[in-house]
């Protein structure tokens, strides 16, 4: 759950999602879920030249088992608060 609340937080920021299958894409966070699916509006294609055919999505639904990486925005990390939230999930409370 460390995660979920961590993302739900990243809501409206821009993110990039790098797919196990080399695919990343460049999006704002529209959404996530407890299963770290992935709803992204506004995306481009990081690769262009390699995937031409997905120039034309805008919006996408991304399984959270399919991502390999969340590159987030340098501004958004705030790491005393992902400091904290790790080391009260380490001692199970």
């Amino acid at each position: 759950m460390l995660f979920f609340s961590y993302f739900k937080e990243l809501v409206g920021k821009e993110v990039t999602v790098e797919l196990k299958n080399d695919l990343a894409i460049r999006g704002t966070l529209h959404s996530v879920d407890q299963y770290l699916n992935i709803k992204l509006e506004n995306t481009c294609v990081v690769d262009q030249d390699k995937y031409p055919h997905m120039l034309s999505v805008r919006n996408c639904f991304i399984r959270g088992s399919v991502v390999r990486y969340v590159l987030l925005p340098q501004d958004g990390v705030d790491i005393d608060i992902l400091h904290d939230a790790t080391r009260r999930e380490a001692r199970g409370g």
